[in-house]
């Protein structure tokens, strides 16, 4: 499927769990198809939420398989390929472009971070060896590293380069990249709390991780807000503001997946370095989600 000129809400997938730390697929399969059934616009699978970072190369592909084969065509299926290694990235890149992602989500790399030449030459490098179109991952809290305004000008002629998710926080930087948005180029919020403000200047909408437990919710609020329900877009935006915040009272997706699990979701565990919320991060957590109506 095309995902160019994709709007909408694109969900940061989290990865299920069996309580050995084994993936669930079965459950993978069953958020694909709740997913699907809420109004999901695309699903991200393999992304920072999904913990691809402590999964084995054959996991990542058996997780992208199942959860291409549960959407069936219906949606778009994205694939996080990035890695701190360009080589890494690119034969990563081949190989869900093989098992038919529709696109590929691509981040700078993390620990070595690389210069402004070299972060241009890790992007470019997959985007001219794949025909499946890329989207630039901009985190910098992340991978201690930002993809400069001048490399996203470069890098937004690029023809299979289609967008960039902007994950900064920082305001500014996403007004100085505005100007490249066009027909060939979108721009993707990725913090879930200035959704809003990224589509007043452009955006196409959100790869969110609160659509992992209110799916409808945040499709609608990207759609009404495209469509020029504005004014009910923003209310939908402070009504939940406190819980989409409330997901990163620690590192994501530690409180993503222990929302689906007090929501009864059965997302189960984490691999380390990552491991369960405080138990007064779970209360207030808890609290939130009573708020909204999602648990009792």
């Amino acid at each position: 499927m095309d995902i160019r000129n994709l709007k909408g809400s694109i969900v940061a997938l989290v990865t299920p769990f069996h309580p050995d730390g084994s993936v669930n697929f079965e459950k993978l399969r069953e958020l694909t198809e709740w997913h699907i059934e809420n109004g999901t616009d695309a699903i991200l699978a393999l992304g920072t939420t999904g913990e691809s970072s402590t999964m084995t190369h054959e996991e990542d592909d058996a997780v992208l398989q199942t959860v291409i084969a549960a959407a069936a065509g219906r949606v778009p299926v994205i694939a996080g390929t990035g890695s701190n290694a360009t080589q890494t990235m690119l034969e990563k890149s081949l190989r869900a472009q093989e098992l038919g992602a529709d696109g590929l989500l691509l981040i700078t790399p993390y620990y070595n971070k690389g210069n402004g030449e070299g972060i241009c030459r890790h992007f470019t490098a997959v985007a001219d060896a794949v025909s499946i179109p890329c989207i630039l991952y901009n985190v910098p809290g992340r991978t201690g590293c930002s993809i400069s305004v001048e490399n996203v000008e470069r890098l937004a002629r690029h023809p299979n380069i289609c967008g960039i998710k902007e994950a900064s926080g920082d305001m500014s930087y996403a007004m100085k990249i505005a100007h490249c948005i066009s027909p060939d180029f979108a721009l993707w919020c990725g913090n879930d709390d200035i959704t809003i403000p990224l589509l007043s200047i452009g955006g196409s909408g959100v790869i969110s991780v609160w659509a992992n437990i209110m799916p409808r919710q945040c499709h609608d609020m990207v759609m009404d807000y495209l469509e020029g329900r504005q004014d009910q877009a923003l209310a939908a935006a402070k009504r939940y503001l406190a819980l989409m915040n409330g997901l990163f009272l620690e590192v994501n997706p530690i409180p993503v997946k222990t929302a689906l699990n007090l929501m009864g979701m059965d997302a189960g565990p984490f691999r380390l370095p990552l491991c369960e919320m405080s138990g007064a991060g779970q209360e207030r957590l808890r609290g939130l989600l009573r708020e909204a109506g999602l648990v009792q």
